[in-house]
């Protein structure tokens, strides 16, 4: 029987006008009227993934940059797990900021090179994802993401960290280049004290080597006193992989790439075609079938 849906956002819940669709809200109140509990994970931070859940009336746990925060519904943190900051700085040290964007997830917010630099950079990497858009309607969702994020600007990352009051979570690597970005990964590919993933195809993520999807979301639901067995998870992207592959019923949105869906064995529509409501409706055919 599944008692736990863990679903990604971008790609996933969300569809590509970040926008959560009403059918989709029906089936998981339905669902959690059945007492499957729903929660989210993603990569966001956990003000941008709040903003955009309860925009659509929902109020879920959050599991935010990739497994670093943990927060229940009543927005109480249940899982912490910062970046050592000998370790943030070394990232940062070997990043080339003429080829690559930064961006630094910490307890005050996201810490970023200049605004225009911002948006110059995701200009240019959104117009391969959102092929049709004119660069107007681009920087209209460029600049959500301001409104959903506290941002600081900042040309020194390494005396933020000298900041004793800030604590890192995550940094977040974006360029169109991908021979810059798997330069990059590959410097750290071997690190067992690291955790190196991708949220798309414009980037590369670091974190703490146990703030994974995977593990938090374990560790959340053994609280709960749910095994993996009872857990089906959501996703498209290469941070989903440890949390899919972790449970029972792993699910890829159609939009996952093949590398994703080669590791589940479920998959379900686009996240611009109600996927996530389609997976839930499955789960509560799966726990239909199951003997009270």
């Amino acid at each position: 029987m599944i008692k736990l849906i863990a679903s990604d956002l971008d790609g996933t819940l969300l569809q590509d006008d970040g926008s959560i669709s009403e059918d989709t809200v029906r089936i998981i109140k339905i669902a959690e009227q059945q007492g499957i509990r729903f929660m989210v994970a993603t990569g966001r931070s956990y003000n941008s993934a709040k903003q955009a859940i309860e925009r659509a009336g929902l109020h879920v746990p959050i599991l935010c940059m990739n497994g670093a925060n943990l927060y229940d519904h009543n927005n109480k943190l249940l899982i912490d797990t910062p970046f050592d900051k000998s370790m943030a700085k070394e990232i940062i040290e070997a990043v080339d900021t003429n080829k690559i964007y930064l961006e630094m997830y910490t307890n005050n917010g996201l810490y970023a090179p200049k605004k225009d630099q911002f948006v110059e950079m995701l200009l240019t990497i959104l117009r391969e994802k959102f092929v049709g858009y004119t660069d107007e309607q681009i920087k209209a969702h460029i600049n959500q993401r301001f409104q959903e994020e506290t941002f600081t600007f900042t040309d020194d990352f390494i005396s933020v960290l000298d900041d004793p009051t800030v604590t890192p979570y995550k940094l977040l690597a974006f360029s169109f280049d991908k021979g810059d970005l798997n330069a990059l990964r590959q410097t750290f590919a071997n690190r067992d004290d690291l955790y190196v993933t991708s949220s798309g195809f414009d980037n590369v993520e670091f974190n703490h080597k146990e703030a994974t999807k995977g593990h938090a979301l374990l560790a959340y639901a053994k609280t709960l006193g749910i095994t993996p067995d009872e857990i089906m998870a959501i996703g498209d992207n290469e941070n989903d992989l440890p949390m899919l592959t972790n449970v029972k019923y792993g699910v890829a949105m159609d939009n996952a790439s093949d590398l994703i869906k080669a590791h589940v064995n479920y998959t379900t529509a686009s996240n611009n075609q109600h996927g996530v409501k389609q997976a839930i409706e499955q789960a509560l055919t799966i726990n239909a079938t199951v003997t009270p």
